[in-house]
């Protein structure tokens, strides 16, 4: 049935559409420009204060300026002072994390993945996926997208709030395969449509446009991506040093595995001498300490590195380029911490007694200061206690997902929660003063050992959950093995052959006919409409009950925007 709407009322709501989700985006990110006026004469009184610092023999004074204003950064791009980079994550670089990151060492942080085709339709969608302050710079916008209209698009909202766009080549999730965007967009059939979202992104915005690659089957695969992309506009890759589709690798270049720096070694060292030598080209994997960090510059010779494992364990990865301990115990160094410090009152004298009154609203607090001496930063770093209390205490005054703080809480104080018994407790937390029950409790037992009882049958029944969760978790991976040995043994050319049976995304419409079925009708239709590597129950009843240990996708209805954005947290 043709509709009636004429083509002139469709451009016209269109542009209502975009000029609302605008004024969303506008609304999200001036949240703290009030708070940040009303300081304003307090940062310009601090002004004198922080030069006479920096004239004073005794002490140094380590700083960070901001990213370069209307894509400086093409100009002069060898000169890239922001090396140490917090990685994009789908859900986990929110803005609390940011902060976090950026308070003890990150120069240049992107955001969690945002899907471009919800950012440029949905007000509510930038509302609950974009967040930042004046101070939470430089940054870096990450959108997954696969349309040059809904990349460019989103680019053009978020340019007055960034300082670049990053497009999502990278991810490897089963959410991307399905949803076609992330790392499946690299194979050669949809080459040109990547290029061509790099040059409308260019076309569309005064900033840098980035692309975050994977490793392709072959080195000379991957340069030539690489090639394709400088071509197309692009002023940075970074490049993770494992590979695309990782259903069937083991070893180095898998999921798993130590990533392939040489690949990226031999990327840097070919493009330097080459049309894009003022080009950028980043690094990213096998970084876990600040050690490897050092190693992994020297060996690659690449402009920047970025993390995401080694970070989220520890948020002060890169806290060592401002002075080693040695240094920071010899003499003052004084760090600057745009927006202040956050911090976490848990001495022993103001923890109340366990489960009574809201911890939160009793023991966090904003320290003002702008500079921070270097030995108290390393100081908060070794106490994790300290480190996770910080991030809840951001994540109250900037609140994102519950399930995302249980995340971060959990890499942080993975070791304590451990040993004092407390990981399943942490996981069913449902709001932040839970969590923070918890860091008391971590706290307490840490400044009276003979308090905490080991349990020796709360362990063993720990220990079988665990193991009946990664037996179900398994599942999945044991099915795309299969399949690739399938695929194999006939001989196919195309490995994922049987990984694309199947795995077509059902439609909100199939889903509506699916409810009228018997459950034998409701089989049929699923396999007739090449749905049978979808969770049925996952749609039809809104969740499942297996959750991630089902073997079967878990991806939202092909709506007119392609697909919605999960609510996985990647590590």
């Amino acid at each position: 049935m043709k509709s009636n709407v004429s083509p002139a009322k469709r451009r016209r709501e269109s542009r209502d559409a975009t000029t609302s989700t605008r004024k969303e985006v506008r609304q999200c990110v001036n949240q703290e420009r009030n708070k940040d006026s009303v300081n304003a004469q307090q940062k310009r009184s601090k002004k004198d204060s922080n030069v006479d610092l920096q004239k004073s023999t005794n002490t140094k004074v380590r700083t960070t300026q901001r990213f370069p204003k209307n894509a400086v950064i093409i100009l002069q791009p060898r000169a890239l002072e922001y090396k140490y980079i917090l990685a994009p994550m789908v859900g986990a670089s929110e803005l609390p994390f940011r902060i976090l990151c950026r308070s003890f060492g990150a120069q240049l942080c992107y955001t969690p993945m945002m899907i471009a085709s919800e950012f440029v339709t949905s007000p509510k969608y930038v509302r609950d996926n974009f967040q930042t302050v004046s101070y939470d710079r430089p940054l870096v916008c990450h959108f997954a997208a696969n349309t040059p209209r809904d990349f460019a698009q989103a680019a053009k909202m978020v340019e007055p709030y960034c300082d670049a766009v990053d497009l999502n080549l990278g991810c490897p999730q089963r959410t991307a395969y399905a949803g076609h965007f992330g790392s499946y967009l690299l194979d050669d059939k949809d080459r040109d449509l990547v290029l061509q979202m790099i040059q409308a992104a260019v076309k569309s915005v005064d900033i840098p446009i980035f692309c975050k690659i994977r490793l392709l089957d072959t080195y000379d695969d991957t340069k030539r991506l690489c090639t394709q992309l400088y071509q197309a506009g692009a002023t940075l890759i970074a490049v993770h040093g494992r590979y695309r589709a990782t259903f069937h690798r083991k070893g180095p270049g898998a999921r798993d595995g130590p990533a392939l720096l040489d690949q990226i070694q031999r990327l840097k060292e070919e493009f330097a001498s080459s049309e894009f030598c003022d080009r950028l080209l980043i690094t990213n994997g096998n970084t876990i300490t600040y050690e490897d960090v050092v190693k992994n510059l020297e060996e690659t010779k690449a402009d920047g590195i970025m993390s995401a494992e080694g970070i989220l364990d520890d948020p002060a990865l890169y806290l060592e380029r401002f002075g080693s301990r040695e240094e920071a115990s010899k003499q003052t160094i004084m760090v600057e911490v745009k927006g202040g410090r956050s911090y976490f009152d848990s001495s022993h004298d103001s923890i109340p007694k366990l489960g009574e009154g809201d911890l939160g609203e009793k023991n966090v607090g904003v320290d003002k200061s702008t500079f921070v001496d270097l030995q108290e930063l390393y100081k908060a770093a070794d106490d994790k206690v300290q480190m996770a209390g910080e991030y809840l205490t951001l994540a109250q005054r900037f609140p994102t997902s519950m399930r995302t703080v249980i995340f971060h809480s959990r890499r942080i104080l993975k070791e304590e929660l451990t040993k004092y018994q407390l990981m399943e407790e942490c996981l069913g937390c449902s709001s932040i003063p839970e969590l923070l029950n918890i860091i008391q409790k971590i706290r307490w037992y840490q400044l009276n050992p003979s308090k905490f009882e080991y349990d020796n049958e709360k362990s063993k029944r720990e220990a079988e959950a665990l193991e009946r969760k990664r037996f179900e978790e398994g599942k999945r991976k044991k099915y795309e093995a299969r399949m690739i040995r399938k695929a194999k043994r006939e001989g196919k050319e195309d490995k994922e052959f049987y990984l694309r049976q199947g795995a077509a995304v059902p439609t909100i419409k199939t889903v509506q006919k699916l409810k009228k079925l018997s459950k034998e009708g409701q089989l049929k239709l699923w396999k007739d409409q090449d749905h049978s590597q979808h969770c049925m129950d996952f749609h039809l009843l809104g969740e499942c009950s297996r959750g991630r240990g089902c073997a079967f996708l878990h991806v939202p209805c092909l709506t007119t925007n392609m697909f919605v954005e999960s609510d996985e947290v990647a590590g």
